[in-house]
């Protein structure tokens, strides 16, 4: 059976506060509806343990990547947080079809979702480095990004300063995943009068989307 993840960034946990769930929700109906078969699985990453990058966690990928050290000789916390990080990323490696739904905070992505990423980057699991340069291994996996916007990034002064959807993007890339383009809903602090129009927009390229991913092969 495959696997959609689907992976919510936004503090607002109710459906009706946030206009990127809303879009997201109707994707994840219409792709049910072309799937049934397909688990869906959801993550929302505000009320995740995530672990961060710190000293332990640090110093525990250098030891086992390229230092030499073997599991048994880390630290118990060293220990306790690489097991906790690759326990997550199995979570993530499990899926086959991953749907990112985020807003666009300070020209970037809130920073819970690069702590998240932070542990789907693990050599010789999620990726491995080649005489060519890194190598993705998390082939025949496609993924979307879901973003809202307040302002306008897609055309105009702003667009060199869109760094939340790029990021998503190439690290989804990197990791070897078929990146589907994004669906935006943009301009809605600009234009709040618009934003019923702008949202149906929106929720209907999520239909279209949602039916294309669906109806990609997937090797299992």
């Amino acid at each position: 059976m495959s696997k959609l993840l689907y992976i919510t960034v936004n503090p607002k946990k109710e459906v009706r506060l946030s206009k990127g769930a809303q879009i997201g929700e109707i994707f994840l109906e219409t792709f049910q509806k072309e799937q049934p078969e397909t688990e869906i699985e959801r993550m929302h990453l505000y009320d995740m343990d995530i672990p961060r990058i710190d000293m332990d966690l640090l110093y525990a990928r250098a030891k086992l990547s390229f230092m030499g050290y073997t599991f048994d000789q880390l630290s118990d916390a060293e220990r306790e947080k690489i097991t906790a990080m690759h326990t997550l990323a199995d979570r993530f490696i499990e899926a086959d079809y991953y749907v990112f739904v985020t807003p666009i905070w300070n020209l970037g992505a809130p920073g819970i979702l690069k702590e998240f990423m932070d542990n789907m980057f693990l050599i010789n699991k999620t990726f491995v480095t080649t005489e060519e340069g890194p190598k993705g291994l998390l082939t025949n996996r496609k993924a979307i990004h879901i973003q809202t916007r307040g302002g306008i990034y897609s055309t105009g002064p702003m667009v060199e300063f869109e760094m939340g959807d790029q990021y998503v993007r190439k690290a989804l890339s990197f990791l070897g995943m078929d990146v589907m383009d994004t669906i935006v809903a943009e301009g809605m602090d600009h234009f709040p009068k618009q934003i019923p129009e702008i949202m149906a927009k929106a929720k209907e390229q999520a239909v279209k989307s949602a039916k294309e991913m669906a109806k990609g092969t997937i090797s299992l």
